[in-house]
């Protein structure tokens, strides 16, 4: 619910008013692209949702979705390439192709959620096949000096998602030409569920993986400058802030404070609002637990 959209040139005229106003204030801009698969309800598209295949989670609100037909796929693949090609006219630096988490890209990448038995599933490169195919469109739809990353989940083991599954997807990727990957940890400072007792964290397997020429970006529990020095030392080119940023607005500038500390949850809706949240936004926080309060914030 009221997430940006890409889709359609009718968005243009917004979308180029964004990326100038970024660009104005000096900022290099790219736009992280997605579609939800299963995670796009029917109340919002009118449509049963589709997947890689059909499948049932034991969550509340579970719609099953169908599976993808060969049409589905290849119409999609034509809608990142149009979707990138769009950001590109608007006037933004690039795009991250969304690999992670639980949308489509992801829900084709593991076997929990793809049992395909066709071109599109059954092996790992079957399994990324449709990323690949993705970022190949995208490619060929964008300017030469547009940047083009992917981001993918490192490790969920409960969602069929492998840490040497996922290095071998990256190291793919790298081959593909990708210009970044981001790395989406949860928690930058553990080592991998796959190996427990590894010095190593998880953005360090990803950085002796692909190698040094390919900027690794990495996201998960860095609340501090310091903390943020630390990913870098594990290897990352640059670190993400996810929910440090939603309630520290000004985070990059205040880091090079001394002895800043960036303010943490629960943040009430005043605070969230002098941060250039929406109302809309602040609703959706709530469901993250400890993250909104209607008290002071701590």
């Amino acid at each position: 619910d009221g997430v940006l959209g890409v889709h359609d040139d009718a968005l243009l005229t917004g979308l180029t008013r964004l990326a100038d106003a970024l660009r104005s204030a000096g900022t290099l801009s790219l736009v992280q692209i997605f579609l939800g698969g299963v995670r796009a309800p029917s109340r919002l598209t009118g449509q049963q949702p589709w997947s890689a295949s059909a499948f049932e989670f034991d969550t509340p609100n579970f719609e099953q979705p169908r599976a993808a037909t060969e049409e589905d796929i290849e119409r999609t693949i034509a809608a990142f390439a149009a979707a990138a090609r769009r950001c590109a006219d608007a006037g933004f630096d690039g795009v991250e192709i969304h690999g992670a988490h639980g949308y489509l890209i992801k829900q084709f990448l593991v076997k929990v959620t793809n049992t395909r038995t066709d071109a599109w599933g059954g092996s790992l490169a079957g399994r990324a096949r449709f990323v690949r195919a993705i970022v190949a469109a995208v490619r060929e739809a964008v300017p030469e000096d547009f940047l083009v990353g992917v981001r993918l989940s490192p490790e969920v083991p409960d969602q069929g998602v492998t840490l040497e599954d996922a290095l071998e997807v990256a190291r793919w990727l790298v081959d593909d030409g990708v210009d970044f990957l981001h790395v989406s940890n949860w928690d930058s400072f553990k080592p991998p569920a796959a190996h427990p007792d590894s010095p190593k964290p998880l953005t360090t397997w990803f950085r002796e993986a692909v190698g040094p020429d390919v900027p690794v970006i990495a996201t998960g529990s860095v609340w501090t400058p310091a903390q943020a020095n630390e990913v870098l030392e594990h290897g990352a080119d640059l670190v993400g802030l996810a929910r440090a940023a939603i309630g520290n607005a000004t985070w990059p500038a205040d880091a090079a404070l001394d002895d800043w500390e960036p303010q943490r949850p629960p943040y009430t809706p005043e605070h969230l609002r002098a941060q250039a949240l929406s109302d809309t936004l602040i609703d959706y926080m709530r469901l993250w637990p400890g993250f909104v309060t209607d008290g002071k914030s701590g």
